[in-house]
């Protein structure tokens, strides 16, 4: 996939309201495979529902998406699978990581599913974020900043021609923020992929093409 684009989107529950300036809302946008996107917004504003709508997850919006020119409201659920698994990878703002299951199994249910990753990769990654010592500790006794880490790695368990990513450093430091840029840099280098990521005021430390306020 090379290109996502949208005509006139905007959330259903803001359709009745008076129209603000937006760079997303009421607008025609692309975004291509390659380019790295920051979105601006403030709290309330709609980037985790729009997140939401490109991975098809929700579909309560008015206007239009297309992948490629196509609607993706044509898609069906077998064509939204090949999607997830070969072409979008997301990291919500609410994680959804397993809480029952350590912070090394969250991970390896998506890695054993691609076998996109080697084990030592997963590993250094651990290593650099500075949580190697919470391999084997259930994710319900990790601080938010520490499954923001583990969930941000998961995401990167998987090829993809886009990746959105919904505040994934709020709760982390300068350094952790540098290092998750630096391993999402390196992926999109390998990869070629598009990138989405939003902010409402501690942007991922990571390259920009363009900045929007949405």
């Amino acid at each position: 996939m090379k290109e996502i684009s949208l005509s006139q989107i905007v959330p259903e529950v803001f359709s009745q309201r008076e129209k603000k300036e937006s760079g997303i809302w009421y607008r025609e946008v692309a975004f291509t495979k390659g380019e790295v996107c920051l979105l601006e917004a403030v709290s309330g504003a709609g980037k985790s529902s729009l997140c939401s709508y490109l991975y098809g997850y929700r579909s309560d919006y008015q206007g239009t998406i297309c992948f490629d020119g196509e609607n993706i409201r044509n898609f069906s659920k077998t064509q939204w699978a090949e999607l997830r698994r070969v072409s979008l990878s997301i990291l919500f703002q609410e994680l959804r990581l397993f809480q029952e299951l350590t912070a090394w199994e969250n991970i390896l249910i998506k890695n054993n599913l691609t076998g996109y990753k080697t084990l030592q990769w997963i590993e250094n990654c651990f290593y650099l974020l500075g949580i190697e010592d919470k391999k084997d500790v259930t994710v319900a006794k990790l601080s938010f900043g520490q499954q923001q880490r583990i969930a941000f790695v998961r995401a990167l368990c998987q090829p993809f021609d886009f990746v959105f990513l919904d505040e994934p450093v709020s709760h982390l430091d300068i350094n952790n923020n540098r290092i998750l840029g630096e391993l999402l840099a390196e992926e999109v280098k390998q990869q070629g992929a598009g990138v989405i990521v939003t902010s409402i005021g501690n942007p991922l430390n990571i390259k920009y093409d363009k900045i929007m306020q949405l």
